[in-house]
């Protein structure tokens, strides 16, 4: 893989939703980006909702945000899981901190709450997890397929991929 445009560390467990995986994965490698997928343990196939696997690349434990030019979370039910693992949440910290992209779609906006780093952000997801946000701080915004608040990109759903590539190409600059 190349990475004449940076690194990217996506977020994998069981019951991940699909193409919200694939399609930025294989969105950032057209585009020249290096994408690494780190799951709970390195070298494992993990299934996603509809039955696609994705072997990780990485364990999670074993990732530095110094490594990475952002950070991108798949919603489906593996966000429900990995928020509970301090690693996760302290390495989307990090991310925030540093400024780099933090990217979420659907349900993985479960990572950011449970991180600790939603408050005061304009912030869409799934809107079945509308008041997990909002009591974690952040500013619902509904009816918008990406929003785009400083440093974080979320969108709702999978008919929602294409503007959330969009928000993120725009974020790092390469539109």
């Amino acid at each position: 893989m190349s990475s004449e445009k940076g690194k990217f560390l996506f977020f994998v467990d069981d019951i991940y939703e699909d193409l919200e995986l694939w399609y930025p994965k294989m969105r950032l490698i057209e585009a020249g980006a290096e994408v690494v997928v780190a799951g709970p343990r390195a070298e494992t196939i993990y299934a996603g909702k509809h039955g696609y696997p994705c072997a990780s690349d990485a364990a999670i434990q074993d990732m530095r945000e110094k490594d990475f030019a952002g950070l991108v979370i798949p919603g489906g039910f593996s966000p429900d899981k990995l928020r509970r693992v301090d690693k996760v949440k302290e390495l989307t910290r990090e991310f925030m901190a540093s400024g780099k992209l933090v990217a979420h779609i659907c349900h993985g906006g479960w990572i950011p709450a449970s991180a600790g780093i939603c408050r005061g952000f304009r912030m869409t997801a799934s809107p079945g997890i509308k008041d997990d946000l909002i009591n974690a701080g952040a500013i619902w915004v509904e009816g918008e397929p990406v929003v785009v608040d400083r440093n974080m990109v979320s969108s709702r759903s999978p008919n929602d991929l294409p503007w959330f590539m969009k928000g993120i190409f725009k974020f790092l600059g390469w539109v």
